[in-house]
């Protein structure tokens, strides 16, 4: 197991407590590179659900997101520090393109990330 990036955690700890959504980040997992916003994990397993509830064939699955987090995460009421970065407007760059064009939301282990960067990076669609 490795030792999660202790900075890392510190920022996504920062996000959890201030319940913002304004910070953006870029990291490399597994080779591929995301970049997006950070979200609270209470916010983001909220837009989750809503977007899985809105499915006729996902619904079932919102109620899974809507529950209390059990991995030890700030939400949880242990005190433990972040596991993961929950992002939100997020993209897997690939070449020139972000994937997908909207954004996405991705949860990511912090002990995968490595590499990362404060701010979102640009990418072209032409």
């Amino acid at each position: 197991m490795t030792n999660p990036d202790r900075l890392l955690v510190d920022i996504s700890a920062l996000v959890e407590s201030g319940q913002s959504n304004q910070m953006s980040l870029t990291v490399v997992v597994g080779g591929a590179v995301i970049t997006g916003r950070l979200a609270p994990e209470a916010v983001w397993r909220e837009r989750v659900s809503e977007v899985l509830n809105d499915s006729d064939r996902l619904g079932p699955f919102s109620a899974v997101f809507g529950a209390e987090p059990t991995d030890g995460g700030p939400e949880d009421g242990h005190g433990e520090p972040p596991a993961y970065l929950h992002f939100h407007l997020a993209r897997i760059l690939q070449g020139n393109i972000g994937i997908p064009e909207t954004g996405g939301m991705y949860r990511v282990a912090i002990e995968d990330v490595s590499a990362w960067t404060v701010g979102d990076v640009s990418y072209s669609d032409h």
